[in-house]
């Protein structure tokens, strides 16, 4: 498998973040860094995207910091420029997934259905993101997936929270789980940079709990 994704099995929760404003993104990565999780998904949903992934990777190196809703190859090639290190996007665009896999770029597509895990699979990826994860069918839908694809890990992302990620973790099939909960907008817009380190600590003994590394 690759560095990235071991790295990312071995982390158990990827947060995932939307910046307003870059000024944000330092003391963000070290309440996330503080709490444990040194890894974030920034969303390339705002102006502040990329500045914030140069920020994170240049005052933090431990961190693996990638970017989250990339649509188009440009925001590819400015995210990378940024110091992303892999990239997410929310569905599969096979334009897009095939030019990272040509330029070597780590991407894990939005799958919701088999006939996009079969694109993923004939483009040589091994794990795929499952979007959005309770509305398309939760755990259940990703167990009746991977019996027939016994290759692939998913990575479930959207609604996913305190009270269902220990189930999610717990299948052997789950590379890490993308949440949002403990980097809602309201905190970091407010500052309170000690709440989001707080939760971070929470959700990285639910990974030991869930994983059994207790």
């Amino acid at each position: 498998m690759n560095e990235v994704l071991k790295k990312i099995q071995e982390i158990g929760i990827v947060p995932v973040v939307v910046l307003n404003d870059a000024k944000d993104a330092a003391p963000l990565a070290k309440a996330l860094c503080d709490g444990g999780l040194s890894c974030a998904e920034v969303t390339f949903r705002t102006d502040a995207a990329e500045e914030s992934i140069r920020i994170m990777t240049e005052q933090f190196p431990q961190m693996l910091v990638g970017a989250g809703t990339v649509l188009t190859t440009e925001q590819v090639d400015r995210a990378v420029a940024a110091g992303a290190k892999f990239i997410v996007s929310p569905g599969l665009n096979p334009g897009i997934v095939k030019y990272c896999v040509e330029k070597g770029i780590l991407i894990t597509p939005g799958c919701s259905n088999p006939s996009d895990i079969e694109i993923a699979l004939e483009n040589g990826l091994e794990v795929v993101k499952f979007f959005p994860a309770e509305p398309a069918g939760g755990l259940n839908m990703i167990k009746a997936m991977a019996a027939p694809y016994v290759g692939v890990k998913f990575m479930p992302t959207g609604g996913i929270n305190p009270t269902n990620v220990r189930d999610y973790l717990a299948y052997d099939r789950i590379l890490a789980c993308g949440g949002s909960w403990m980097v809602k907008g309201s905190l970091i817009d407010a500052g309170e940079f000690d709440k989001i380190e707080a939760l971070t600590r929470e959700a990285v003994e639910i990974v030991k709990e869930s994983r059994g590394k207790r």
